[in-house]
């Protein structure tokens, strides 16, 4: 063997308890795994103590934003410190395949707040599979810092056959999208995604949304939409992507399946009993929650959808138009944006968590609320002169979470992790560092939410199940080696709201493909990772 990890306390994912092991690694695979009292233990080339120590299979985020972060930095410490051994891109209906020219230059314009502008990143792909091919060369040909699995994102693929427009696709574009997803699936790609309060996907209609679904479901992938509200009308926005996906015979995946804002206070009950009613009834449906009650996004995703057709440059032009600015006042200020949910905006809930251009620095931090009295102004007049002074690029934390509906939800069976982490910026949310030791120490040890199997389980099987990745996700023999070495009484996000970038404790080695990606506390050289592809339909 070329490892053996002995005196392991080893939660192997299912759920069930916790038992002593002496687990052996042979080059990516797990290879044997021994019980007291089994006969002779394994030897190998490198003997590892582990006494003290839970394992369990490596981490698999269900939602992270690394889309271009794989490829910017070989370290990817964010994540492989906390255990992430697989990470699931092309999130929200927006990322950078399938796209051409024109629509490369409009997504990284749009999702600057996201991932930056991209400057740093040579774009020599244009496909799904030619990003996953670039994702498994990585850096220097040697691979990137963790795995990853892409979804189609549906709002991409509206650019590239429809464009900026409003208006529902017609047959030939329906078409056009139709290949454009099961080229995607046909190339790697595990499912689909949507934004549905981001521009252009949420122009469209729940019949073209539904006939994606069919090509996703016929290729044994899953939907994961962002659907159109997480604020007023909630219930309803799960509703229709139940009932879509129904309709479609399509897996559903619910991307973080939060219950914000004033109006959903103690309703994730009405959610869970929504889900049970769709689950008894035969549906496939998961969903993924962050441990956190601040949600994050851009500013500029506030905005009402109608302000958002023609593309980055358009917005930018009605911001700049004086009578069009005071219509997406009044439907932020008064009516509710449908880019906000439905809910009309409070500024003192809306922080900037990061900006593309270093003048604008002070702001980070800040509530626009806070600023606009500062500067002796309305915050809509704030907001605008972000918005136009940065070209779309502020990100914003927004405080409309409630701790009882994170804990509720988070109990369900069909409940899995996901960061939602956006890495870029001067002050990112926490999640982004912390989602999964956050989980295992705040939740498991201290509040007593989950029992640290179960907790184990949402983390890694129950994702895995979803991936169509048998190999991945339990502690078993023939597995693949993606491990996690933690101490369950110490395991701890270090990320705070007021420093988020600094790592967890707790968590000394991670492995990927059966070698050490983090030893002793620290980060090392090894580039494991590659783009995980979708499994075919037998």
């Amino acid at each position: 063997m070329d490892l053996v990890i002995r005196n392991a306390r080893v939660i192997d994912g299912t759920g069930r308890p916790s038992y002593r092991a002496d687990v052996a690694i042979s080059a990516d695979r797990i290879a044997g795994i021994h019980r007291p009292g089994e006969g002779p233990r394994p030897t190998a080339r490198r003997v590892l103590d582990a006494q003290g120590l839970a394992l369990s299979p490596g981490f698999i985020d269900m939602h992270a934003h690394s889309d271009l972060a794989l490829l910017r930095d070989p370290a990817h410490t964010a994540k492989a410190a906390q255990g992430v051994t697989l990470e699931v891109i092309g999130q929200d209906g927006l990322s950078y395949a399938p796209v051409d020219d024109r629509t490369l230059a409009e997504v990284r314009a749009q999702i600057t707040g996201w991932n930056g502008d991209g400057s740093d990143i040579d774009f020599t792909w244009r496909t799904v599979g030619g990003y996953l091919d670039r994702l498994d060369h990585g850096f220097a040909g040697e691979g990137i810092a963790v795995n990853a699995a892409y979804l189609v994102p549906q709002g991409s693929v509206r650019m590239l056959a429809v464009g900026w427009e409003d208006r529902p696709a017609t047959a030939a574009e329906l078409d056009r999208m139709k290949r454009l997803v099961a080229e995607g699936l046909e190339q790697g790609a595990v499912g689909m995604s949507s934004g549905l309060t981001y521009t252009p996907g949420m122009y469209a209609d729940d019949a073209e949304l539904t006939e994606l679904c069919r090509v996703v479901a016929a290729y044994g992938g899953y939907y994961c939409p962002h659907h159109r509200s997480y604020g007023a009308g909630a219930l309803r926005a799960y509703e229709e992507m139940i009932e879509l996906s129904r309709a479609a015979g399509c897996a559903l995946h619910l991307a973080h399946a939060v219950m914000n804002f004033g109006e959903n206070e103690g309703r994730a009950p009405e959610l869970l009993a929504l889900l049970d009613a769709a689950l008894a009834g035969g549906a496939d449906i998961s969903l993924d929650t962050y441990p956190y009650t601040p949600g994050s996004t851009t500013l500029a995703a506030l905005l009402p959808g109608w302000a958002g057709e023609g593309g980055p440059e358009a917005v930018l032009a009605r911001l700049r138009d004086d009578a069009v600015a005071a219509r997406i006042r009044h439907a932020l200020e008064v009516t509710g944006s449908d880019g906000c949910h439905g809910v009309t905006v409070d500024w003192e809930s809306v922080e900037i968590s990061g900006v593309a251009a270093p003048s604008l620095a002070p702001h980070v931090g800040r509530t626009i609320a806070h600023t606009a009295r500062e500067r002796g102004e309305e915050p809509w007049t704030t907001a605008r002169r972000l918005l136009l002074e940065d070209r779309l690029g502020p990100t914003i934390l927004q405080h409309v979470g409630h701790e009882e509906n994170v804990r509720t939800i988070m109990r369900h069976p069909v409940h899995t992790g996901g960061s939602d982490g956006i890495l870029h910026g001067a002050k990112p949310h926490p999640r982004a560092y912390g989602t999964f030791p956050h989980y295992l120490g705040h939740y498991v040890r201290e509040l007593g939410v989950l029992s640290l199997e179960e907790c184990v389980a949402h983390l890694t099987s129950r994702p895995a199940a979803r991936l169509r990745l048998p190999d991945r996700g339990l502690i078993r023999e023939g597995n693949r080696a993606d491990l996690v070495l933690f101490d369950p009484e110490t395991i701890a996000a270090g990320a705070t709201f007021e420093a988020p970038r600094t790592l967890p404790t707790g968590i000394p080695y991670v492995l990927i493909a059966g070698r050490f990606v983090m030893e002793d506390g620290r980060r090392t050289d090894v580039l494991a990772g590659r783009a995980v592809r979708r499994t075919p339909v037998s």
